[in-house]
């Protein structure tokens, strides 16, 4: 089992910046790849960014490229998202997701076998 625990949601003026933090515990050792995906209210979770497990492919929805990065900082088990140039679109519930296999799509939900909790990201106009 893994479990995941993310941090580092809050509410943020547009243009802004936050930084998401997901720790992942327990079995981690078998995980191939970390995700981020966000759900906002009426809608469908939509995927963010993905990293896979070595750090050296990343994977992002164009809707952030550029104002978005995902980093790891293995040797905590540790991945986060930096947020820039928030925009209130950006407003959602954040999800980290880990893959027990390489995900063919980093981008489907169905490719993570675990979640976080999720956290909340509100940016304001």
């Amino acid at each position: 089992q893994v479990q995941l625990v993310e941090s580092g949601g809050g509410v943020v003026q547009a243009g802004g910046s936050l930084r998401l933090s997901c720790a992942a515990s327990g079995r981690t050792f078998s995980l191939k790849a970390m995700g981020w995906f966000r759900q906002a209210p009426g809608k469908e979770r939509e995927f963010v960014f993905a990293i896979n497990w070595s750090g050296a492919y990343t994977y992002n929805t164009p809707s952030v490229e550029g104002r978005f990065t995902i980093s790891r900082d293995n040797a905590k088990n540790t991945v986060f998202l930096q947020m820039n140039s928030l925009k209130p679109e950006d407003t959602a519930v954040y999800y980290c997701a880990a893959a027990l296999n390489p995900p063919g799509d980093y981008g489907r939900p169905d490719a993570y076998t675990y979640w976080g909790q999720g956290t909340q990201v509100t940016v304001s106009s």
